[in-house]
């Protein structure tokens, strides 16, 4: 399955050509550096290039103050990270170990070099890639959890941090290596905790806590003008997002939780074309919010916006739960669809605790050894199955009709039935959730025989009734019968993606009558920014 950037050890010896070290140096200025020297910590601004002319740089383990990897950075390497592209904050620390020269070009500098010689760019973004595909693998970085498989708050974390691509090392409650750390940073051992290098310990860990030390969230300032908000990050948002930066539109992409929306907790998708072996959706997404980045689009997550006005000079404002406001000249309504929460009791009490409405790899950790239970028939539930049987020791896929052949594609059908460890109950519905702090056992209703049986289970899946995200837009454009946003003829827009309210547009599963596949999301959000650029080019 195709996987996020090239391998490393395949990159970190592709020098650039010489004029691009020309172009660097005009750009920029040369600075030296004692050995000794911090370039970067964990935690600060990622706001400028760094190109080794003469020396070593070495990554620092933030915990004890040692060299972290083997490997060093010399003459003709880099520094930096993806965070650079968004203006995010460094995850590692970077310290000279003997004296150094370097060339640094300012970040906003460095971009628009990077616009003008693509291929220099493709370079150094295939290498940000790379490294963080690395450190996603190894598991290695400054942020370290303990106690995810124990404490709610901490397993919170680990799943913003997963969906967001964001690379964090995982220590069981007790283990060792807890102990360990936890002595490190005057930590009582034994205690759920959320750590990011030895002097920062996040009490009440939130995603937004750790979005705001990543810098993910951006500190905006209020009432910030863009052309165009683009409101979700799912795939019709984000290939907004890359159209937009591409033809020289201001563009904020934002979203609440991360970066990919419902389908990026799709485990793998198998016919999106370009992807013969198959890719996740938290993936092709990331791949395409670096493209994304590199045309100066920005992201901020988590970020949800809770009230879209049309202001009385044209254009419009949206204010975030925070209080904080953007303003736009266009608004792209991308906010896609949410699982609903289905009316089982106790269902609100177990979610993050056995209750998922995701299947990626950390959830597959969380299967591990149970019996997985599946409530859907759509595709994404036929691709979490498939996915969980790798782990769970079996897995149930509870569909309430009486057949896959509308909701399913055919070929994800046809290796359900042929997977020994998967069954396909028709006509079956969660009756009850048993458990204390975790849950521990599921209750099935057989609709046909009215029998029930109740199946040891850590974990349910809820993938199905799925919902539109319009709420904020109160009164702004005309909804569907439920709650979809109504475009086009419907509305008598001259554009399919035109909504009743000229300057907002919709894209991808939001849209009424829209066809919810990623590759539609994907084709309509990129679509779309010719009707928002011409409408931006007239004023509004």
């Amino acid at each position: 399955m195709e996987s996020i950037g090239a391998n490393l050890s395949e990159m970190q010896r592709t020098p650039l050509a010489p004029a691009h070290v020309a172009a660097l140096r005009e750009a920029g200025r040369q600075v030296s550096y004692t050995a000794g020297t911090y370039l970067a910590r964990p935690g600060q601004l990622a706001d400028r290039f760094v190109y080794v002319l003469d020396g070593e740089i070495e990554v620092v383990n933030a915990y004890t103050d040692e060299r972290h990897l083997p490997s060093t950075l010399g003459p003709t390497q880099f520094m930096g990270e993806i965070s650079f592209l968004n203006g995010g904050n460094a995850s590692m620390a970077m310290r000279a170990v003997r004296d150094t020269s370097v060339i640094e070009v300012p970040r906003a500098t460095m971009l628009t070099l990077m616009s003008r010689i693509p291929e220099m760019s493709d370079i150094i973004i295939t290498v940000f890639a790379a490294r963080r595909r690395r450190q996603i693998e190894q598991r290695d970085s400054t942020l370290v959890l303990i106690g995810e498989e124990r404490d709610r708050e901490v397993r919170c974390i680990a799943e913003f941090a997963d969906r967001n691509r964001i690379p964090y090392a995982s220590h069981a409650l007790g283990s060792a290596e807890a102990d360990a750390l936890a002595a490190t940073c005057s930590l009582a051992p034994g205690r759920p905790a959320v750590i990011f290098g030895r002097d920062t310990v996040i009490d009440d860990p939130t995603p937004d806590k750790i979005a705001r030390l990543l810098g993910l969230n951006l500190d905006l300032v209020d009432d910030e003008d863009f052309d165009v908000l683009i409101v979700g990050g799912g795939p019709a948002g984000v290939a907004a997002g890359v159209y937009a930066g591409a033809e020289g539109l201001c563009a904020l992409v934002t979203e609440d939780v991360a970066i990919g929306g419902q389908a990026g907790t799709s485990s793998r998708i198998e016919n999106y074309m370009g992807f013969p072996t198959g890719i996740s959706g938290a993936d092709l997404v990331w791949r395409g919010q670096i493209q994304a980045m590199k045309f100066g689009t920005r992201f901020a997550m988590p970020r949800r916006v809770a009230r879209l006005e049309a202001l009385p000079e044209g254009g419009f404002c949206a204010t975030f739960d925070n209080g904080k406001r953007v303003r736009g000249k266009a608004v792209v309504v991308a906010t896609g669809v949410q699982y609903r929460r289905l009316p089982i009791p106790r269902l609100t009490e177990f979610e993050g605790a056995g209750v998922y409405y995701a299947a990626t790899d950390i959830e597959a950790r969380y299967s591990k050894g149970t019996e997985a239970i599946i409530i859907g028939g759509g595709n994404s539930a036929g691709q979490a199955a498939m996915f969980l049987s790798r782990t769970a020791s079996r897995v149930r896929l509870l569909v309430r009709g009486q057949s896959l052949a509308a909701s399913m594609s055919s070929y994800l059908s046809s290796r359900l039935e042929a997977e020994p460890t998967i069954t396909i109950e028709y006509g079956a519905e969660v009756g009850a959730l048993h458990g204390d702090d975790q849950l521990e056992a599921v209750t099935i209703r057989h609709a046909a025989s009215g029998a029930e049986e109740t199946v040891p289970s850590r974990a349910l899946f809820v993938m199905v009734g799925a919902a539109p995200n319009t709420g904020w837009l109160a009164d702004l454009v005309r909804l569907d019968q439920h709650g979809f946003v109504l475009t086009g003829a419907a509305v008598g827009a001259s554009s399919l993606f035109e909504t009743s309210r000229p300057g907002i547009f919709a894209v991808g599963d939001v849209r009424s009558g829209s066809v919810k596949r990623v590759a539609s999301a994907v084709g309509e959000g990129s679509v779309v920014i010719s009707r928002v650029w011409a409408f931006v080019d007239a004023g509004g």
